[in-house]
């Protein structure tokens, strides 16, 4: 059974750092390309970012480049989304996600989900 956790949201306040953790248990994250996705009150779920399978390529929604970086350990079947200089429109449930192959960036195209972990940023 594939299984995400996300963990490390919280309160912070604008211009602080989180650092999201998504452990992966029941499978391995080998050829498996990761997401991390938000979802803020009344909006529609969007892309934050993306690392393929091997760690080399990655990419990100251009209001957080620059700020949030993405990472992996495959062997340690972990992702993390590593987040600095926070705004108010950060603010948001945040969601690692799976898929197998090549890196996307739409929401229907991966099929495997955590439950989410609540970042709110005050200003």
């Amino acid at each position: 059974q594939v299984l995400l956790v996300e963990s490390g949201g919280g309160l912070v306040q604008a211009g602080g750092s989180l650092r999201l953790s998504c452990a992966a248990s029941g499978w391995t994250l080998i050829g498996y390309a990761m997401g991390w996705f938000r979802q803020a009150p009344g909006k529609e779920r969007e892309f934050v970012a993306v690392i393929d399978w091997s760690g080399v390529s990655t990419d990100y929604l251009e209001s957080v480049k620059g700020r949030f970086t993405i990472s992996r350990d495959n062997a340690k079947k972990m992702v993390y989304l590593e987040m600095n200089s926070l705004k108010p429109e950060d603010t948001a449930v945040y969601y690692c996600a799976a898929r197998g192959g090549g890196t996307r960036y739409g929401v229907n195209e991966y099929p495997y989900w955590g439950q989410g972990t609540q970042v709110t940023v005050s200003s």
